[in-house]
């Protein structure tokens, strides 16, 4: 309801800047005064106006407010400062409409809307999933979520790369370090400890060192990617069963943090089903690929990154798509994958059904053949990789590689979704047993390498946050069994890991620290949880104590002259700022989508609790003598905590029933 109630406004100012200076905007900036006293709303836009019409900022503002068109809303516009329009809303008309809307889910989207896919979490499947793939799938599943809460169609996919050299690697130590057969790899994936994906974690960091000690032995690595893309013999059979078994471990290991997937593309099919064949060909048909004839990269087939200009040397800089030896790098077949995506390639995997959730979603993955009744996949307007920010080159390539092929919309619909890394604090390590290098001690926070071996596993790090969480609900509810302080442990892990991914901008890198992110208290997931469990203790007491309450009639008996009594300024304005807070999770919503940054809403909710605790605090809601002003507190405490709930939800986050 604000939502649309602030792109009215929007568009009333676009009106009146055309009407009486016929200028057209594209956007209208509105952002909250530091105090309701002041105003609701706001623009600065007579500022950015005053320079180009070369007048005074507080002469425009004037002229703006009384040529702004009727809003239904919005009571007043009004000069305020050296010239920002400032707006009065209508509190009460505010007040019953967000009651309303946090009563309404959104609507779902139509079938044949226009689709999105994420692409998220994106694991190599040649070892266990470490903290900074954390990042990855926590970011990519809330954006999923949001885009989903602002009405958009999605498709989530998590690619497996599956023929690389991650995997190759550990095959080569396999057969090369251990020694051991297809067979007795088998009985490895079967047991249950130590797990396959924690035995290949020790195994690849040993593989980096085998290859360091004699740079001869890379070829071993060349061999082996070259029988695993060729799909044939026992290396490729050994391949496909530790990438398979890895990535059942990933899901589990997602599935921990609420994380799901509608699908899982292998670049094995890419190989198999000719998708990079078909990439391939049009991009030379194009002239977007170049053969090396001499220089390092002789035998390669290369694109030109776009500093280079035509006849550039011996293309010594240029991205190899193709090596001398016939194999493909990823980044060439990722391009494939990206036109087959948005429906470009004219050709589509099989399915089967892979794995099925607790609620009975089934996550699919591609194979060469597949079953008759599989969803209808790709065909995507827009795409989302979610990748981290180093991968920023590579990602440009990909979106370089589908414009050269004419594809200039899609190209602009490929959007590298990135952030920065997740590193720990120098604490943090010692308490998970990483051992830390002496000049490292004096950093500011301990960088993490699958490669070499050193990071912490996301199931050892999720293990750890229960066990502490467990710790504290057994100090604070020492009544309930062992089995129910387990569940309730895991949902405050969650939320402490989950929101402390979000709560940074994308831009940041985090230092996990454990104490930080269980912490009840301060800007944590747990005093999110406390604050939606303390609101809905307001209405279990409230049951308890009187079980005839009609708690369901508040809506109709709360109508907008009532709430306009109880929020009118100056005595109201404390509620009326939790009213407006609340009123207001639908257009963040919106605009994270737009600026791609999942922590607008985590930064939201964050200060929605500290409003509802305060007002908690200030107002004894049971106690209260007067039966309308009660009746008038229950229902702002529902909507807060229905806010939050929401909120929660789309952060990944569960409200468990203690705290």
């Amino acid at each position: 309801m604000i939502a649309q109630l602030y792109r009215s406004l929007q568009d009333a100012v676009r009106a009146a800047v055309k009407a009486t200076y016929q200028i057209e905007l594209d956007a209208v900036v509105l952002e909250r005064p530091p105090q309701v006293k002041l105003g609701d709303l706001a623009t600065p836009l007579p500022f950015e106006l005053a320079r180009r019409l070369r007048r005074s900022p507080r002469e425009i503002a004037a002229e703006l407010a009384a040529a702004l068109p009727k809003v239904e809303g919005v009571v007043r516009a009004e000069v305020a400062g050296g010239g920002y329009v400032n707006f009065r809303l209508d509190r009460g008309w505010v007040f019953r409409g967000t009651v309303a809307e946090a009563q309404t889910p959104p609507a779902k989207p139509p079938a044949d809307a226009p689709k999105i896919i994420v692409e998220h979490t994106n694991i190599n499947p040649n070892k266990a999933a470490h903290i900074g793939h954390l990042r990855n799938a926590v970011l990519g599943d809330t954006f999923v979520r949001l885009l989903r809460f602002t009405g958009q169609r999605v498709e989530v996919q998590n690619y497996i790369d599956n023929t690389g050299v991650q995997v190759a690697d550990v095959v080569v130590g396999f057969q090369h370090l251990e020694r051991k057969s297809l067979a007795e790899v088998e009985r490895l994936v079967e047991q249950t400890s130590p797990r396959i994906d924690y035995l290949c974690w020790d195994l690849y960091a040993r593989v980096t060192r085998f290859y360091e000690e004699d740079p001869k032995r890379l070829e071993l690595r060349a061999q082996a990617l070259k029988e695993i893309e060729d799909g044939t013999g026992e290396t490729a059979r050994l391949a496909e069963l530790l990438s398979t078994a890895i990535v059942r471990r990933h899901l589990e290991t997602a599935q921990r943090l609420e994380v799901a997937y509608d699908l899982l593309p292998r670049e094995s099919e890419i190989l198999a089903l000719k998708f990079w064949d078909a990439a391939f060909e049009q991009l030379k048909q194009r002239g977007a690929i170049e053969f090396a004839e001499a220089g390092k990269n002789k035998g390669c087939w290369v694109m030109r990154t776009s500093e280079e200009g035509e006849g550039a040397g011996d293309l010594e800089d240029a991205k190899i798509i193709v090596r001398s030896n016939g194999t493909v790098t990823y980044v060439g077949k990722d391009i494939a994958y990206q036109l087959w995506k948005f429906g470009l390639l004219g050709r589509d995997f099989g399915y089967r059904g892979f794995h099925t959730y607790p609620n009975q979603q089934v996550v699919w993955m591609s194979t060469t053949d597949g079953q008759t009744d599989a969803p209808a996949f790709g065909q995507a307007a827009r795409v989302y990789n979610v990748i981290d920010s180093r991968q920023s080159y590579l990602q440009n390539i990909v979106a370089a590689g589908v414009r050269a092929l004419g594809y200039e919309e899609q190209a602009r619909n490929s959007v590298h979704f990135s952030y920065e890394m997740v590193a720990l604090s120098p604490q943090c390590a010692r308490e998970l047993g990483i051992e830390i290098a002496p000049e490292d001690e004096k950093k500011p926070f301990v960088e993490v390498s699958g490669r070499k071996g050193q990071g912490v596993k996301a199931d050892d790090l999720l293990d750890t946050l229960e066990a502490r969480a467990l710790e504290e609900v057994e100090k604070r509810h020492p009544d309930l069994d062992s089995a129910m302080q387990r569940a309730l442990a895991h949902k405050i892990a969650v939320a402490a890991l989950r929101f402390f991914m979000l709560r940074f901008t994308r831009n940041t890198i985090i230092v996990f620290d454990f104490k930080e992110a269980l912490s009840f208290e301060g800007e944590t997931g747990p005093y999110l949880q406390y604050s939606v469990v303390r609101a809905q203790n307001i209405f279990r007491k409230l049951r308890e104590a009187d079980p005839n309450y009609p708690l369901a009639e508040l809506p109709e008996r709360i109508n907008a002259a009532a709430a306009q009594q109880r929020l009118a300024a100056p005595t109201g304005d404390d509620l009326w700022e939790l009213v407006l807070g609340a009123a207001e999770l639908r257009w963040l919503a919106e605009v994270a989508v737009r600026e791609q940054e999942p922590a607008l809403v985590a930064k939201w909710a964050f200060g929605l609790a500290q409003r509802f605790n305060l007002f908690y605090h200030t107002h004894h809601i049971l106690s209260e003598a007067d039966a309308e002003k009660k009746a008038f507190l229950l229902l702002l405490a529902d909507l807060v905590q229905r806010q939050l709930t929401q909120a929660l939800a789309l952060l990944g986050i569960e409200v468990p029933e203690k705290m």
